[in-house]
């Protein structure tokens, strides 16, 4: 038997939850680990895989929902950063397989998430090289809606 979706629990009402914000598609709660107080997640209420599922109107609803918690998350801490971002199968790090973004707010010196973990960060690469890939990414979005 599969094991059960911890946030479709909290969608549905079945799972506990500190709920932040609710919308008809996406709902936000408080994580379970808080590095910095804080940390919120934004999900869409249906079960989403990851974002390579969403459909239109759950992200446009969404990413108004993260703007709007991130808002208040650095108004009601005052932390001097904030970070939003999304992890997209295991290896980026996805532990929870129902899509979800990270409202986390951040302070000087907490050593949290980077970009670059090592130092210096990679050279920008050539401008043609850029092209380049900006190419194929193109090819690709003309064929998804």
């Amino acid at each position: 038997m599969a094991k059960p979706c911890v946030f479709c629990g909290v969608a549905d009402g079945t799972g506990a939850a500190s709920m932040v914000a609710e919308s008809p598609l996406a709902l936000a709660f408080m994580d379970l680990r808080q590095p910095n107080p804080g940390h919120v997640l934004v999900v869409p209420r249906a079960h989403v895989r990851d974002l390579l599922d969403l459909d239109q109107a759950a992200g446009h609803e969404m990413m108004d929902l993260i703007r709007r918690t991130a808002r208040a998350v650095h108004e009601a801490f005052k932390p001097d950063g904030v970070n939003v971002y999304q992890s997209t199968g295991k290896l980026a790090g996805q532990e929870v397989f129902h899509l979800h973004f990270h409202v986390l707010p951040r302070k000087k010196g907490d050593r949290l998430f980077r970009a670059y973990p090592y130092a210096p960060p990679p050279p920008p690469s050539s401008r043609e090289e850029l092209q380049r890939q900006a190419a194929l990414i193109r090819a690709e979005l003309a064929a998804i809606r």
